[in-house]
């Protein structure tokens, strides 16, 4: 199927008088005729459910619809964008290993990185993506466990070489990483260009009406554990808490997502709820609709910034002059990637402020790939903790404004962004 039929259909193939949408399985747990078929399914001998935290049907629909779009062979949802940024590195990590990634990531994966996995024992170097292969390979140590990436970055808009990356993660025999919450698989399929897993905020624009949050993990099944047993024992050797199970040995393509729900759903939670997952499939199914309007009037407006008097410089893949627009073209199905638009302005930090105050159409949101349009100053919200080395590392400058550009009329948003520049800038 192509991915707009993929959109609607995969996950749920109904049988006669099943209903025909996602089910919500609203429950904790399952009734059992006989312990030995529960016991079974605590052993991992058989598939199936006993408790919410762990796994729902109608989590799993959606989870397998997301795979489904990113062509992937197993993926599971998360309560977060934040927890599945988290769960795809803690599921191969450990004290003293070692995480390698891009510099230009959202704020809160950033802090996360930088701050929380090195309490954890696990350290992190971060690398400018755009520097030469030959660079990179320096900061990969013996403990490498991964490499870690946005396939367009929040919300400084590069665009990853993701070849280059996959060359730098398989040549240390490590995975590639990367967040394809911006593009969707709609414009982009990482795992085609040697990426090894995929991860979402969901809450972007896969929910796209700012209605439930949520995060999703998508395993491509080509990453070898078994040939780099001694850097994975967690898939390559025996798990004491699940009864000396190995999940690579037993569950093959599998393994990496089942031991994220055997394991780490068991221990910590962040499951969604099935009814946030059922909001979650119902809003997928429009996903490509959606994504083209959103591309569209971005182009438009990132246009009509790029020639304001009072707008320095516009980042958006789409425009021509774009230092990423050639790897735009190579990996996004539309050049322009999402809806998202990142500008400074000529002028103030105080400045860059009063133009969100001015604004009345569009929103000031921390949220972003919405249907309606919403803007950031990143510098004061999402990157706030960020000291201005690491500013300037994330590439997010004072005057820097993210705009996300909904599926409104074009031109209103085009009127409100010219009302609120003249009275900012006046």
């Amino acid at each position: 199927m192509n991915i707009d039929t993929k959109s609607v259909h995969a996950g749920w193939q109904p049988e006669d008088a099943d209903p025909r949408q996602i089910p919500i399985y609203q429950n904790t747990t399952w009734y059992f005729d006989s312990n030995e078929h529960m016991a079974r399914l605590f052993d991992l001998e058989e598939a199936g459910y006993f408790y919410t935290r762990l796994a729902n049907p109608t989590n799993d629909a959606v989870a397998e619809r997301i795979t489904a779009l990113e062509d992937g062979v197993a993926g599971v949802l998360t309560s977060s964008g934040q927890s599945a940024s988290f769960f795809s590195i803690f599921n191969i990590c450990q004290a003293g290993d070692h995480l390698l990634t891009s510099s230009a990531l959202y704020g809160g994966t950033y802090n996360l990185f930088a701050v929380t996995l090195p309490k954890m024992g696990i350290e992190v170097d971060f690398v400018d993506p755009d520097a030469p292969l030959d660079e990179l390979k320096k900061a990969v140590t013996p403990r490498t466990k991964c490499v870690f990436a946005e396939t367009l970055s929040n919300p400084s808009l590069n665009v990853l070489d993701i070849e280059k990356f996959a060359t730098l993660a398989h040549d240390a025999g490590v995975p590639l990483i990367v967040d394809n919450t911006f593009p969707t698989p709609v414009n982009c399929r990482p795992f085609e260009w040697g990426a090894d897993i995929s991860i979402h905020s969901t809450t972007k624009y896969l929910d796209g009406h700012g209605t439930v949050v949520g995060g999703a993990i998508v395993d491509s099944g080509n990453f070898d554990w078994q040939a780099h047993a001694q850097s994975f024992p967690g898939l390559t050797q025996a798990d004491d808490s699940y009864h000396g199970v190995v999940y690579a040995e037993r569950f093959g393509k599998g393994a990496y997502i089942t031991k994220i729900v055997a394991q780490l759903m068991r221990d910590l939670g962040s499951i969604p709820s099935p009814h946030n997952s059922f909001l979650l499939g119902v809003n997928i199914e429009s996903l490509p609709l959606r994504m083209a309007k959103h591309i569209a009037n971005a182009q438009r407006i990132a246009e009509w910034l790029d020639a304001h008097p009072a707008v320095s410089i516009v980042r958006y893949p789409g425009l021509t002059g774009d230092p990423y627009h050639h790897l735009a073209q190579k990996y996004f199905d539309k050049a322009g990637g999402c809806g998202v638009i990142a500008f400074d302005l000529k002028g103030t930090r105080q400045q860059a402020s009063a133009f969100l105050d001015a604004l009345e159409v569009i929103s000031i949101a921390t949220h972003v790939a919405d249907a309606r349009s919403c803007v950031l100053h990143p510098a004061s919200s999402t990157h706030r903790q960020l000291s201005d080395e690491q500013l300037a590392s994330a590439k997010v400058t004072p005057t820097l404004v993210r705009l996300s550009v909904g599926i409104e009329d074009a031109d209103d948003l085009l009127a409100d962004l010219d009302q609120a520049l003249a009275k900012a800038l006046a």
